[in-house]
């Protein structure tokens, strides 16, 4: 079983930043590609930045240059730091991650419970 923990969410003025992280706990031996997702309300899920184990990133074009995506993968730890904050950045951030490999096997599809993230103008 593993379990995705986020924190680092929170109310921050247009122009600020925030550090999010997503830390796996468990049996872990392996965390594969992970991604950070937004929903806001009334619209859907989107990605927002996603990592390989090896630290290829990959962002959307909205964040391009004002998101950076790492890894710490001793730690079985991403973080998403986010600089230049917009109100348009509000909803609800979310970490998933492909595929983790336990000591049980591997599971698929992990989901953190989310952490809000607030930017007032």
């Amino acid at each position: 079983q593993v379990q995705l923990v986020e924190s680092g969410g929170g109310l921050v003025q247009a122009g600020g930043s925030l550090r999010l992280s997503c830390a796996a706990s468990g049996s872990i031996f392996r965390i594969g590609v992970t991604g950070w997702y937004r929903q806001a309300p009334g619209k859907q899920r989107e990605l927002v930045a996603a990592i390989t184990f090896g630290g290829t990133t990959n962002y959307a074009d909205s964040v391009k240059g004002r998101f950076t995506i790492s890894r710490d993968n001793a730690k079985n730890t991403v973080y998403l730091q986010m600089n230049s904050l917009k109100p348009e950045d509000t909803a609800v951030y979310y970490c998933n991650i492909d595929q983790v490999i336990t000591a049980r096997g591997p599971i698929f599809g992990s989901w953190g419970q989310g952490t809000q993230v607030t930017v007032s103008s």
